[in-house]
């Protein structure tokens, strides 16, 4: 298949490598040029000079930046990804966005005669290099059954949960559950500390119980190490949560933690740590109680 990839960053880059190393033929854009310039040298492929130019005679588009406004610059306008499709193409927004800008990429798209989901993903930079995520997925079956197949080179668990803007909102309810998965995970680290156990030996311990969690797992030794140079970003997180907020609100319903954690991240960044992974939380635990 001819694929277009817009947004090479620590997700997008290895996506677009698996979906190059498959055998399809992947031309990218990436905002900036020598990024797109390392991409090539290791995957071969094609550089463009603008997202239009990427999606050119393709058949399916992915997109995967940063926030709604990152999305809208490169999928509208004279530039955008939309320009460059050919009727019966497929775009796939693997941005986490808002449920709001997936209906209005669905509607620009289906003027044009294009298909649309919105697609985000989770398994962090880890799960994009190593093809294991998972994406959440909203649209229609008939678009996802066209494009599954090509989105598994980069996926372990691939849904389609409803009509457009369902990928999105399932994705917020992954952040929801990790924001509080690590804020527990730092205050019991914190408490064994002040304890005086060996947290090490508790974290693998309890681990094997109903305590254990893939924040455990992958992120106490580095919690522990006062290591957050890595992973998932304050910055990103707490646009996240944003979002999630905004939507319950629309709802008309409080999350009481999901609102204390966001604020928490809050104070992580006037730390300095707004691109530190979102582990960190502990970092913030050890400062009010230090």
């Amino acid at each position: 298949m001819n694929i277009g990839f817009v947004g090479l960053g620590v997700m997008g880059y290895p996506m677009a490598g698996h979906l190059q190393t498959a055998g399809h033929e992947v031309t990218v854009f990436n905002r900036n040029p020598d990024r797109a310039a390392c991409w090539e040298a290791q995957y071969g492929g094609a550089v463009a000079a603008t997202p239009r130019q990427a999606a050119a005679g393709a058949e399916l588009a992915c997109c995967c930046v940063g926030n709604d406004d990152d999305v809208r610059s490169v999928v509208l306008g004279d530039q955008g990804i939309l320009e460059g499709l050919a009727s019966g193409a497929v775009l796939v927004d693997h941005t986490t966005a808002s449920a709001g800008l997936a209906n209005e990429l669905a509607l620009a798209a289906s003027e044009r005669q294009l298909g649309f989901l919105d697609a985000p993903v989770s398994g962090g930079q880890a799960g994009a290099e190593n093809g294991v995520l998972t994406i959440m997925v909203g649209g229609k079956s008939e678009v996802f059954e066209s494009v599954a197949p090509v989105l598994r080179s980069y996926a372990r668990c691939i849904r389609l949960l409803g009509p457009t803007g369902s990928g999105q909102l399932a994705k917020m309810v992954n952040q929801i559950c990790i924001a509080g998965i690590i804020q527990g995970l730092a205050e019991a680290m914190q408490f064994s500390e002040q304890a005086g156990l060996n947290t090490a030996a508790v974290m693998e311990v309890i681990s094997q119980g109903a305590a254990q969690s893939w924040q455990m797992e992958n992120r106490a030794e580095t919690m522990l190490a006062g290591e957050y140079q890595h992973g998932f970003a304050v910055d990103w997180m707490r646009k996240d949560i944003s979002m999630v907020l905004a939507e319950a609100n629309t709802m008309g319903m409080t999350l009481p933690v999901t609102e204390l954690v966001h604020a928490f991240y809050g104070e992580v960044q006037d730390m300095g740590g707004g691109r530190w992974d979102t582990s960190s939380l502990l970092a913030r635990l050890q400062k009010i109680n230090s």
